[in-house]
């Protein structure tokens, strides 16, 4: 029987440079800047280590499987506003990796309350801050490996080890849905990816004439 997983990376917060401000009718406000990177980073309540046990406690990291993501690794990124008082706003998916993991992570920032604010020369601050989070999905079924974890390289050779459980290697079938997927000597498959992004490649049982599985990898230049 097949068993389906699913589980959370969480990663520190990102930030960089400087941006100006813009109301609610995308004209930039003087004097009223929303800084990337401050003096003092704007703090979740206790700091990063709280912060991270809250994303534990709340975030879903079954999201993915209940919308029927293929196995994969998915990182999303949210970025958001931490105003002058504390609250939250403009809260923004960066990524668009679908499944509802966007939605997941913009519903619990939504609810992480108050912040302490950044601060620039002793004064709170409006500030961005960026939050990855990467949900990955796995099966007992099947394994697609490569030399990164659920990642193919533009522009190369990416050798994939397969594991099919009992299924034998003369009866694996594999396709991708962009660039091109060859056998290779034991139990191993070439692809080639020409763009980047994300491409699919699904499993079948030529013998039983059924499908096996999907696995999603992100495509990276070399």
């Amino acid at each position: 029987m097949k068993t389906i997983k699913g589980s959370l990376v969480l990663l520190l917060m990102l930030s960089v440079g400087i941006t100006n401000a813009q109301d609610s009718t995308g004209i930039q406000k003087e004097n009223e800047p929303i800084f990337e990177k401050a003096e003092k980073e704007a703090v979740f309540p206790g700091g990063l280590a709280e912060w991270r046990k809250y994303l534990e406690k709340n975030l879903k990291a079954t999201t993915p499987i209940d919308n029927g993501a293929p196995v994969g690794l998915y990182t999303v990124i949210v970025r958001f506003i931490v105003n002058k008082d504390g609250n939250i706003s403009d809260i923004q998916p960066m990524t668009k990796l679908g499944y509802g993991m966007e939605e997941e992570v913009v519903r619990i920032i939504q609810k992480s309350g108050a912040w302490s604010p950044a601060m620039m020369k002793g004064k709170p601050v409006k500030a961005y801050r960026k939050q990855p989070v990467t949900f990955v999905v796995m099966t007992d079924e099947y394994d697609i490996s490569t030399a990164t974890q659920y990642v193919l390289y533009k522009g190369i050779d990416n050798e994939l080890k397969v594991d099919a459980g009992k299924v034998k290697p003369e009866d694996l079938q594999l396709t991708i849905s962009s660039g091109s997927i060859i056998a290779g000597p034991n139990n191993t498959f070439i692809a080639r990816v020409n763009k980047t992004g994300r491409v699919t490649v699904t499993l079948f049982n030529t013998k039983k004439e059924k499908e096996i599985g999907t696995v999603s990898f992100e495509v990276r230049e070399r």
